[in-house]
């Protein structure tokens, strides 16, 4: 279990240098060293970066790097699609689930790639899509990331920077209270789709595993500090491709 333990660290290493991908983490780490069942690792592993993400936000919302208007426009309707992708997740098999959560993370990082610094204003935060269509991106990430069950920072700091226009630091600590708020939407919705299946959560794990974590992150929100934002950028879509590959390749 001591490597599980490890892995929360990193879990919360990873939401609060990147903003993101913890759940990439997370779901291995609970199915390959916890012994957790696919469908059990996939609810706890949005309890888990809930709990994680909303400690590496604080930091973040003390020194006034969240957009709110973001989290309003993108987060609330993401709540929604989490929910509804979640009582979807019922339907499907846990192996589709990862193989769309590697398919989705192989485009976030791809985009990622693709030079938009054109979108980054220094000091500046250029909304380029109206209202309206923020808040179907919203809905649409979030049904998608109910149905992986992760917390889709891996498509929301993408979307802000690209979509939405904000700078990576920014993206960061928006991205995590967004996370928070989607992922313990699904976790709310997964409680009654394992219970239906006659399953249930290791609540035990979940709070260990969400303290840990929960370090990490405020560890990693520390070291964000000192790298540059295209650096940033550059190591999370390098990130992403890595554990995408991993989990097509673990699942085939």
């Amino acid at each position: 279990m001591i490597l599980a333990w490890i892995g929360a660290l990193l879990v919360g290493l990873s939401l609060g240098l990147l903003g993101s991908g913890g759940s990439i983490l997370t779901v291995p780490v609970l199915i390959y060293l916890a012994g957790e069942q696919e469908k059990v690792a996939i609810a706890e592993s949005l309890g888990i970066v809930g709990a994680i993400s909303l400690a590496g936000f604080i930091p973040c919302a003390l020194k006034k790097q969240v957009h709110w208007r973001s989290v309003v426009l993108f987060g609330l309707p993401g709540m929604a699609g989490t929910y509804l992708g979640a009582i979807s997740a019922g339907y499907v098999s846990a192996t589709f689930q990862l193989l769309l959560f590697a398919a989705v993370m192989l485009v976030a990082a791809v985009m990622m790639f693709r030079d938009k610094t054109h979108l980054m204003l220094d000091g500046e935060h250029e909304i380029n899509h109206a209202w309206w269509k923020i808040a179907i991106e919203g809905l649409f990430v979030g049904i998608l990331t109910g149905l992986v069950g992760v917390g889709g920072g891996f498509l929301i700091v993408p979307a802000l920077v690209l979509l939405s226009g904000l700078p990576m630091g920014l993206a960061v600590g928006t991205s995590l209270f967004i996370i928070a708020l989607k992922s313990f939407s699904g976790f709310y919705k997964y409680l009654e789709v394992l219970q239906e299946l006659g399953l249930s959560v290791n609540w035990e794990l979940v709070i260990i595993f969400s303290l840990i974590g929960a370090a990490g992150s405020l560890i990693g929100n520390k070291v964000s500090d000192k790298i540059s934002n295209a650096k940033l950028k550059k190591g999370f879509a390098i990130f992403l491709i890595v554990m995408g590959v991993y989990i097509i390749y673990m699942n085939i």
